[in-house]
């Protein structure tokens, strides 16, 4: 009885669809690992190695940035993760976005940064904002999908995108870079379109 009852077992087993799936698959690795040969092998071992992260994350971050005792910024992020990789500097990563706004001497505000992305590196003091950018202040908005604040430097910089004026008038800006407060700008050529009054130069 004990060796039917096995036998059934093993029947029962081997039609069950997904066990048979299982088999099939087992049988395809193998021979795909017995064809693969030693530089194969070797490419296979690089790839399954993973980097080890350490990650802390907090919810609803205030952001605030000060320079000589006086805040000359606040923001703020739903989501914070402070990583840690096995190898590098520590890095703070914003991937639900943030939003950031310009403070005057009376705490008043001048303009703001919104991004879906942002990304902190504390040993190089840069601060990346990605993907849907939007910078506002009463001379310009600035949309790009790429803008880097520099603190040394206290600029920023970004590879591409469009400025436009309160006026509606608007210009393609490449190697675009500002001070902190976007009181002014430079960029390389471009394209734009402009309004131009119509008693102007009378």
């Amino acid at each position: 009885m004990t060796t039917l009852s096995a036998l059934k077992n093993t029947h029962t087993w081997m039609k069950s669809p997904g066990m048979v799936f299982c088999i099939a698959m087992l049988c395809v690795v193998q021979l795909s690992l017995s064809s693969c040969g030693d530089d194969d092998l070797k490419k296979v071992a690089k790839l399954s190695k993973k980097v080890s992260l350490d990650t802390n994350r907090t919810i609803g971050v205030d952001i605030i940035y000060s320079d000589s005792a006086k805040v000359k910024a606040k923001g703020f992020a739903p989501v914070l993760d402070k990583i840690t990789p096995s190898s590098g500097a520590m890095f703070q990563e914003m991937p639900k976005g943030v939003k950031i706004q310009f403070l005057d001497e009376k705490q008043n505000i001048t303009g703001s940064i919104t991004s879906d992305y942002a990304i902190m590196k504390e040993t190089e003091k840069l601060i990346i904002f990605k993907r849907n950018v939007v910078v506002v202040n009463q001379t310009l908005t600035f949309n790009t999908e790429e803008l880097t604040w520099d603190q040394n430097k206290q600029m920023f910089f970004s590879p591409k995108g469009i400025v436009t004026r309160p006026d509606g008038s608007f210009a393609n800006a490449v190697n675009f870079s500002a001070p902190q407060d976007f009181s002014y700008y430079t960029a390389g050529s471009g394209y734009g379109q402009t309004y131009i009054e119509e008693k102007f130069g009378e």
